[in-house]
């Protein structure tokens, strides 16, 4: 009887063990871009240093895509938050290897301005804008909006390498004018004394379109989602908690945004969550609005979904 009760406890503890940890020895590899993508991710971050996840992640975070793009197609990345753009770009790259699975961030473009002179869209003509983003959805939203406004001509843009460089210049007088996402948008009106939100992007947008405006997605590789269908499934829940942690605690998310380096203060990612628009939407509601966008950009400029419009093949819809 004794030796019965004590290979049932030890039963007992096998089984304990394996209920606190990772369901299966896989370490998934995912990287996040530093901004309202980053954001969202940063309790997963924290969640999964202290092992309290379903699976092991491995989570960085990247300035640019192209930081991100070679690592998803060697297949270094499972798992990317990336502009929405750049999931059409890399279906249609890729064969159909790198799916588009959630959108994740809405519209997060303003224009800040040192000044006070921009107080509607048609302000912009004659000026000089310095931007960020180019090749991604930031320069294709803005030149939509300039076009479907008569303003493509009359508007010289520029681009910054990153966000932060156009948020320098705006505080060191060598700009006026710029278009950048939250955070940075927090950042720039915090070191540009003087510095206003001059216009919503998301709002000029819907004055000259019917689709959503979307901004950035997560995307995952084929042959990972169909080989650990349930990982996915696990990351995209917990991405998801991960995401509303941030909407309802700005504070709180905030101190893990300045830990990973997405933002260097944790009081400016306070104030910019807010507007940072994050989300997890999945399934055929993400398939409508990514679709809708997409196809906004490809009349606009079929470059920026890489020629064509891609296949619904593209969604992962779980």
């Amino acid at each position: 009887m004794k030796k019965l009760t004590a290979l049932m406890m030890s039963l007992l503890m096998l089984l304990l063990c394996a209920a606190c940890a990772p369901k299966e020895q896989l370490t998934v590899n995912v990287a996040a871009m530093k901004g309202p993508t980053g954001i969202g991710m940063a309790q997963l971050s924290s969640l999964a240093e202290e092992g309290k996840t379903e699976y092991n992640y491995s989570i960085t975070y990247a300035g640019s895509p192209d930081e991100v793009t070679g690592g998803l197609i060697s297949g270094e990345l499972d798992i990317a938050a990336v502009p929405v753009n750049l999931g059409a770009v890399l279906f249609n790259k890729t064969d159909g290897q790198i799916l588009t699975a959630a959108v994740n961030t809405l519209g997060v473009l303003y224009v800040v301005e040192n000044g006070n002179s921009v107080q509607s869209i048609a302000d912009l003509a004659g000026r000089k804008i310095l931007a960020a983003g180019q090749g991604s959805t930031p320069e294709y939203i803005l030149n939509y909006i300039l076009d479907k406004n008569g303003l493509a001509g009359s508007v010289e843009v520029e681009y910054a390498a990153e966000h932060a460089e156009a948020v320098t210049k705006l505080a060191s007088g060598e700009a006026d004018i710029i278009v950048v996402p939250e955070p940075f948008v927090t950042t720039a009106l915090s070191k540009a004394e003087g510095a206003r939100i001059a216009l919503d992007i998301t709002a000029e947008w819907e004055s000259v379109s019917d689709a959503q405006l979307v901004q950035g997605c997560l995307v995952v590789r084929k042959a990972f989602a169909d080989e650990h269908p349930e990982a996915l499934k696990a990351f995209l829940k917990e991405y998801a908690s991960s995401a509303e942690y941030a909407v309802n605690s700005p504070a709180d998310a905030g101190t893990l945004v300045e830990k990973y380096g997405i933002m260097a203060s944790a009081a400016l990612a306070e104030k910019a969550i807010p507007n940072c628009n994050i989300v997890c939407i999945t399934g055929e509601e993400m398939q409508v609005m990514v679709s809708g966008m997409l196809k906004v950009l490809f009349d606009a400029n079929p470059k920026s979904v890489g020629g064509k419009l891609p296949s619904d093949e593209m969604f992962y819809l779980g």
